[in-house]
C-alpha cells in the first residue's frame, strides 16, 4: 500500500455519523468520498478536502499538556451535521479520513517529556510524524484542491508549509519555494531548533526557506520570549506580529486593523491560515486562555484571511476536548464546524 498510514473515509462511515431528519439535508449527505488516494481527488469535482490528525505526540515534546488527538472526531461530527442549504452545500467537500498515528503514540504514551531522555525521544517522533502529514497534503495540493486540516499539535504547520511549498512549486505555481502563512495565535511558536515539536514548527520552516513571510495576529505579549520578539523586529521584511495587548487592552489598533496588517502582510504569495484554538477563551487546549479572543473573533479571523489571502490550506489546530472540564464537551466540536464553514465561504466570496 502506497499510503499505509491514510485511513479513507467510505460512505458507509460517513453515514454512521450523519443523523438524517425527514426534510432537511445535512453536509454528510452531500459531501464526496474518495477509494483511491491519490488519483481519485483528480477527478472529484469538489474543491476542499478534509483531513484529521489524531496525535499529541508534539504538544507533549514541547512540555505542553497532551489531549490534542481527541478534536478531531468530534468535530467531523459536528461538521457532517450542518445543514447543506443555499449557503454551504457538502458536494464542494472531500471527506479524505484521518492519518494513522497509533504506533507513534503508543510509544509516547508513558514517557515524561521532563526527563532529557524522553524529550529527545518525543522529538524524534515527531519527525515521523512530519513525514506521514507531509506525504498526504503534499497529494492534496498536487491534486488542486485545497486541505483542511483538523486536529494535532501546531508541530503540523511545519509539514503543511512544506507539502504546500513543495507542491506548487512542483505544479509551477510558484517560481522558488516558500509560501505565507498567517497565524492566529497567543504565542509565535518560533522556538529554537532543538528537535521537533509544537513550539517550533514556524521557526524550522523559516531556517529552511519554505516559510517566506510570516504574520501572526494577537500574541500575547507575557507568552512570548525576547529573543523571539527581537528576531521578528529584526526581520520586518518576512516577519510581523501584533500583540493582543496592542488591539484589546491599550487599543492603540482596532481588531480590523490588526487582523488586515497580519493579512496584508502575507497577499504577495500563496497563503497558509493557521489557527490555534489556544487563541479563543475557555476553548480546552492544550494551553488553554483565560483571557483570549471571542469565537467570533476567530471565526471572523478565518473568514477575512480566506477571502483576502491566495490559500492553500488551513490548519485548525491544538483543540483538545478531553480536557474541558465537562464529560462531554459538545462545544470544541462544534466551534470547529463554524469555522471550517466559514473558511469555506471566505474563499468563495474572493
Amino acid at each position: 500500500m502506497l499510503f499505509p498510514y491514510l485511513k479513507l473515509y467510505d460512505s458507509t462511515t460517513i453515514k454512521g455519523i450523519t443523523r438524517k431528519r425527514s426534510q432537511e439535508t445535512k453536509l454528510g449527505e452531500k459531501v464526496k468520498v474518495i477509494a483511491n488516494f491519490p488519483d481519485d481527488l483528480t477527478t472529484c469535482s469538489a474543491k476542499y478536502v478534509l483531513i484529521g490528525l489524531p496525535e499529541d505526540v508534539g504538544v507533549r515534546a514541547n512540555f505542553g499538556r497532551g489531549g490534542t488527538q481527541t478534536a478531531w472526531k468530534p468535530a467531523l461530527e459536528n461538521i457532517l451535521n450542518l445543514q447543506s442549504n443555499s449557503f454551504l452545500t457538502g458536494e464542494d467537500l472531500i471527506v479524505l479520513g484521518h492519518i494513522d498515528f497509533e504506533d507513534v503514540m503508543k510509544k509516547a504514551e508513558h514517557l515524561n517529556p521532563k526527563e532529557k531522555n524522553n524529550t529527545e525521544y518525543l522529538r524524534k517522533l515527531v519527525e515521523f510524524i512530519d513525514a506521514r502529514v507531509y506525504e498526504i497534503i503534499k497529494h492534496i495540493i498536487i491534486a488542486g484542491k485545497t486541505p483542511i486540516i483538523i486536529g494535532g499539535g501546531h508541530n503540523n504547520a511545519y509539514p503543511n508549509i512544506k507539502a504546500s511549498s513543495d507542491a506548487l512549486k512542483q505544479t509551477d505555481k510558484i517560481r522558488q519555494k516558500g509560501i505565507n502563512v498567517v497565524n492566529c495565535d497567543p504565542h509565535t511558536d518560533f522556538r529554537p531548533l532543538e528537535g521537533r515539536h509544537s513550539g517550533n514548527g514556524f521557526s524550522y520552516a523559516y531556517e529552511e526557506g519554505i516559510l517566506r513571510k510570516y504574520s501572526v495576529f494577537g500574541i500575547h505579549e507575557s507568552y512570548n520570549t525576547e529573543s523571539v520578539i527581537r528576531k521578528f523586529e529584526g526581520d520586518k521584511e518576512y516577519l510581523y506580529f501584533n500583540t493582543f495587548e496592542d488591539i484589546f487592552i491599550r487599543e492603540s489598533m482596532s481588531f480590523q486593523q490588526g487582523l488586515d496588517n497580519c493579512i496584508n502582510f502575507c497577499q504577495d504569495n500563496y497563503s497558509g491560515i493557521e489557527l490555534d484554538l489556544d487563541s479563543i477563551t475557555n476553548v480546552p487546549s492544550s494551553a488553554k486562555t483565560s483571557s483570549g479572543l471571542s469565537p467570533v473573533q476567530a471565526r471572523q479571523y478565518v473568514y477575512k484571511a480566506a477571502k483576502g489571502l491566495n490559500v492553500c490550506y488551513l490548519h485548525i489546530a491544538e483543540g483538545a476536548p478531553v480536557l474541558a472540564h465537562i464529560k462531554a464537551d459538545n462545544k470544541t466540536g462544534k466551534l470547529i464546524a463554524y469555522l471550517v464553514a466559514d473558511f469555506i465561504k471566505g474563499c468563495k466570496d474572493k
